[in-house]
């Protein structure tokens, strides 16, 4: 009998030994007791999604309890690529995901499928067409759009053309900032027209590319709205290029040290600066909390600031 129970022994080590990378590794992190949580942003070259990023590594950090991990795609048009990331997240069998959907539709059916295996989602910045998810943290993009239209209108006396560069025409996000934009200037601003919108995809290049057309085909132009950081820093970089800072009053989206340059260079008059940080560490907190069985709030406004140069010293 000894013989026989040491027989056994010997070879359960041996196939443990010969057990794929894997699944050692699955067995190690499931061994931790830690709760997996993965961010999967839209990219990871913005100051916006690494704001985020360091929000969620900072509440990780803090809790002790979860492992936390980051994944995005290459490029901000991906929404395929992040769509498997999401599928080899449920793959790894990870506890919760943090996403910020690159496109509303693409990325529903991934989060009905994490749902369906049991893992708790928590949506960031940008919504999904599903409702199938555990919480969604985010600016009121509608307000913010609002708003930014509210800016724009004062700076041009109400009057005049404008154009509007839009980051991904996927992204709920981007197009919440377009439309309620649009909206608040069609009620409140009968004199103002919008001459146009073009997608950057949040990319700098693109974006000043297009503001330059926007000015080539409109001499007259006397306002630019851009909905995020890529589109805000690229469409300011082709207005102070063209010379003509001041000359078209600019709104933008999000904070960054090239956003926050252009304001103090004049180019930039207003820009909604949303709370990113947040987004990623409440999330966390929220995946946490969703996983442990807690009741969580549902819909969180992580809140947005009017940045101008009366009041950039103050931002954060």
């Amino acid at each position: 009998m000894k013989k026989r129970i040491l027989l056994i022994a010997a070879l359960l080590i041996t196939l443990i030994g010969v057990l794929p990378i894997w699944a050692r590794g699955g067995q190690e992190a499931a061994s931790t007791g830690k709760i997996k949580v993965i961010f999967i942003a839209m990219d990871s070259i913005d100051e916006h999604w690494l704001k985020v990023k360091a929000g969620t590594e900072d509440k990780a950090k803090e809790l002790g309890n979860v492992a936390l991990s980051f994944n995005a795609p290459p490029g901000k048009v991906d929404a395929n690529v992040q769509l498997q990331m999401v599928e080899d997240a449920i793959t790894q069998k990870m506890d919760a995901i943090l996403l910020a959907p690159l496109d509303k539709d693409a990325l529903s059916p991934g989060v009905d499928r994490a749902k369906a295996a049991g893992i708790k989602v928590i949506i960031i910045d940008s919504a999904v067409s599903t409702s199938n998810y555990d919480a969604f943290l985010s600016t009121d993009n509608g307000a913010a759009g609002r708003t930014a239209a509210d800016q724009l209108a004062t700076l041009i006396n109400e009057t005049g053309k404008i154009a509007i560069i839009n980051a991904q025409p996927g992204a709920g996000t981007a197009m919440v900032r377009e439309n309620d934009f649009k909206d608040q200037i069609a009620k409140k601003y009968p004199h103002i027209t919008i001459v146009g919108t073009q997608f950057s995809d949040g990319d700098k290049t693109k974006a000043l590319n297009i503001a330059t057309d926007f000015m080539t085909a409109n001499p007259d132009l006397a306002g630019i709205y851009a909905t995020n950081e890529g589109s805000t820093v690229g469409a300011g970089n082709a207005i102070e290029q063209a010379g003509k800072a001041g000359v078209i009053k600019f709104v933008g989206f999000d904070w960054s040290a090239d956003t926050k340059a252009l304001i103090e260079r004049g180019v930039l008059q207003a820009t909604m600066v949303q709370n990113p940080y947040q987004m990623g560490y409440l999330g966390v907190q929220a995946a946490v909390d969703a996983y442990n069985g807690k009741s969580i709030q549902r819909t969180v406004d992580t809140g947005v600031t009017v940045a101008t140069k009366d009041n950039i010293d103050s931002i954060k």
